[in-house]
């Protein structure tokens, strides 16, 4: 007895398969090869936030020591603004040892944010610029 077969199916079974190819028009077709997506390049700076809205947490401008106000040169900014400033401090001036890109060597402006340490690793910078923030 022969079973009753129907569809795409029947023709696989009788050789036929040009029926199972996909078609031409896909809804994920790729783009041709000479068309280029680009991306606008992303910028650095703090966007400011909506109006009617005060930043908050790390975001939010404080009053900075003296010794931190000499380096980043405002008496108020935020932590955020300040890290930034202390990370282009330390490169303009070449302070990275070479050897160890991880490590920091202090200069005379350095040591007074970093309570006087000769050199620090990267991971405490943050937690060394806290205490110059004042409330």
């Amino acid at each position: 007895m022969a079973i009753p077969t129907a569809g795409l199916f029947s023709n696989f079974l009788a050789g036929e398969t040009a029926s199972l190819a996909r078609p031409s028009h896909t809804m994920f077709a790729r783009p041709p090869p000479t068309l280029r997506l680009v991306r606008s390049p992303t910028s650095a700076t703090v966007s400011q936030p909506p109006t009617g809205k005060q930043p908050r947490g790390i975001m939010r401008p404080r009053r900075v020591s003296p010794e931190m106000q000499a380096l980043v040169g405002v008496p108020e900014i935020s932590r955020t603004q300040a890290l930034k400033q202390i990370w282009a401090y330390i490169k303009e001036n070449n302070l990275q040892d070479p050897q160890n890109k991880k490590i920091i060597i202090c200069d005379e402006k350095l040591k007074k944010i970093f309570a006087g340490k000769d050199q620090i690793g990267f991971l405490e910078v943050a937690g060394l610029i806290s205490p110059h923030f004042l409330k």
